[in-house]
């Protein structure tokens, strides 16, 4: 089936009188309907609608089913890489995408199992580009899940030979698996080789906890088996696991052999003392991590609250670097935070008194000459407290605090309360500025940052909603690791955030945004209004400016905090204006949000909500 072009037909005149022109507005697809057992000609063409940053073309179909029905839709294409989505009508999120399920080509195949009764819209698109082409869309209804047979049994030194088919048992996703139970002592590490010339092999290790497989571990390709997987587990705990031979894409098939052996010995932690530095070198002959890597590890006694440093330097490889717990528990990662290139470091403040074990590795499977350097840093020096409307002159340099990333930084501390909305604005002659806010109790985790919002060179404004009453602390550095100088600070209130507005269905909204409007996580502001709507009902919201590029949502709260997204558009209109068509899944009270695509752009607007005819 050709698809046929809708033209919008919106009056700018109508719509805004301080908008003198609107630029050609863009067509839109029609949503055909798609019903099981029916196979669609189509093309995609440059009448059809375009994707978020108009990076790839679609159609759009309206399927029905019922909770529990699997379907299987197929978009076959010789004209572009087919791809495919499935949405809840009115939700702005896909709930099942493929690529190339078909698993050969640039073809689709998507399995899908409806989690409830109601209306979804199928996405017949390019995987990218703008290219389209004829297309052939097909959807059938696939038989009731089989009982699940009764899994095999493998153990250690065994190799079992095996068939993935259309017979086997398959996951909610897709895709079909052989299942082997395996017992384990806690600790035990054990090595799966799961090998096939018949498909991409993945092998997965779980329990079975309430008829539900969890999952532990997994591996795709392990090192050094090409396509093959090889899969190192540490069992956590002694007792009945159960280990799956499955295939990377839902259609693989063919025979595979899985075979159980011993695990490579846990890597031995050899004595290091803080202030030491340790010349070494990863060979083949060396323990191996939980990923199978070339491992080498240190043991150290550490005091709570002390500050530590571990540099990893390697001239050979992409060095890592973990630290963990006596328990082994991890601590922290990092894979190239050092100064130079792929080194790595991490800045580490011990949570407890006793001993930590650092491992050092490479990011893949490698060999080589390192350098380890264990040392001991000055604590983070306290916040200074900053008030607001003030402003202070600083000067970062080399005996300032320094962050995992190699930043030196100066802190300051502020208290906040729930829903206030703060600025905060740093500018620098000297370097280009990195402002970052977060918790002020335990190690410092960003909440939120900012490099160039002030829209002018290297400065910094960040706008920031606080989530809690609480002290919050913010960091002002320069963004590379090696830059110093003088800096300003200034931190304002900017009040609480503002109370959406009603708005009534067939009605449009003049408005202005400015700097006192709300601000939303990407510190873009925007203008909230309420509708009331019944289930089914059904919106047509179309935002106009000219002099910035709008974006609308509609949305509602979760629990009176997050915003939860339930529909939006950039420029279903044209390219800076927004057009968006909207169902409404339940009675209840919805927010439109009318914005700015980036952030700091503001201006007038004009917003219309009407009934979908």
């Amino acid at each position: 089936m050709r698809r046929q072009t809708i033209l919008a037909a919106v009056s700018a005149l109508a719509l805004f009188s301080a908008v003198p022109a609107l630029a050609q507005s863009t067509a839109t697809s029609p949503v055909a309907t798609l019903d099981v057992g029916t196979e669609v000609q189509g093309a995609l063409t440059t009448d059809d609608a375009v994707g978020v940053e108009d990076d790839y073309r679609y159609d759009t179909y309206r399927f029905r089913a019922t909770a529990g029905q699997r379907l299987e839709f197929t978009l076959r294409s010789d004209a572009f890489d087919a791809y495919l989505a499935i949405y809840e009508d009115g939700r702005d999120e896909a709930l099942a995408t493929d690529d190339d399920g078909l698993g050969s080509g640039t073809d689709s195949r998507l399995r899908f199992t409806a989690e409830k009764d109601g209306d979804y819209l199928l996405h017949a698109r390019t995987l990218s580009g703008l290219e389209g082409g004829d297309y052939t869309l097909s959807l059938t209804e696939r038989p009731p899940v089989a009982p699940v047979p009764e899994p095999g049994t493998i153990a250690l030194g065994q190799t079992r030979d095996g068939t993935l088919d259309n017979e086997d048992p398959e996951v909610d996703e897709g895709g079909n698996y052989d299942a082997y139970v395996f017992t384990a002592d806690a600790g035990q590490r054990l090595t799966f080789d799961l090998v096939s010339s018949a498909f991409d092999p993945v092998v997965r290790v779980g329990r079975m906890e309430g008829g539900v497989f969890t999952e532990l571990a997994m591996n795709d390709d392990g090192p050094d088996t090409e396509l093959n997987s090889r899969l190192i587990f540490a069992a956590p705990s002694s007792g009945s696991y159960v280990v799956r031979a499955t295939a990377l894409s839902d259609s693989g098939a063919g025979e595979y052999k899985l075979s159980l052996s011993d695990g490579p010995a846990p890597v031995v932690a050899t004595a290091i003392a803080i202030g030491d530095t340790v010349q070494g070198e990863l060979a083949d002959g060396d323990g191996r991590s939980a990923d199978g890597y070339a491992a080498d590890s240190y043991r150290f006694q550490g005091r709570e609250g002390q500050r530590i440093r571990i540099d990893l330097t390697a001239p050979d490889f992409d060095s890592y670097l973990e630290l963990f717990d006596d328990a082994e528990a991890s601590l922290a990662t990092d894979d190239d935070g050092g100064p130079e290139g792929l080194n790595s470091r991490l800045n580490f403040t011990l949570p407890r008194t006793g001993a930590y074990v650092i491992q050092a590795r490479g990011f893949s499977d490698a060999t080589g000459d390192y350098t380890l350097k264990l040392s001991e840093i000055e604590p983070d020096r306290p916040p200074q407290a900053i008030a607001y409307g003030t402003t202070v002159q600083g000067e970062i340099g080399d005996t300032d605090n320094e962050d995992g990333d190699g930043r030196h930084f100066e802190a300051y501390s502020f208290t906040a309360t729930e829903g206030q909305r703060i600025r905060a604005i740093m500018r620098s002659g000297d370097f280009d500025t990195y402002l970052q806010i977060g918790n002020a109790e335990g190690e410092f985790s960003m909440l939120a940052s900012d490099d160039d919002g002030l829209g002018e060179g290297t400065d910094s404004r960040l706008d920031f909603a606080v989530p809690a009453d609480g002290t919050y602390v913010l960091r002002a550095s320069p963004l590379g690791g090696d830059d110093d100088g003088l800096y300003s600070l200034e931190l304002i209130d900017r009040g609480p955030q503002p109370r959406p507005g009603s708005l009534l269905i067939g009605s449009t909204a003049r408005g202005s945004l400015s700097e006192t409007d709300a601000t939303a996580a990407d510190n873009s502001f925007y203008d909230a209004y309420r509708v009331t709507l019944k289930e089914g009902e059904e919106l047509i919201l179309t935002m106009v400016s000219n002099e910035f590029d709008s974006v609308v949502f509609i949305g509602r709260d979760q629990d009176g905090s997050e915003f939860e997204v339930l529909g939006s558009d950039d420029d279903g209109l044209s390219d800076t204006h927004a057009k968006l068509e909207w169902k409404a899944p339940a009675d209840g009270t919805y927010e439109i949000r009318a914005g700015s695509f980036a952030q700091g752009q503001t201006g007038s607007y004009a917003l219309m909500v009407e009934k979908k005819p």
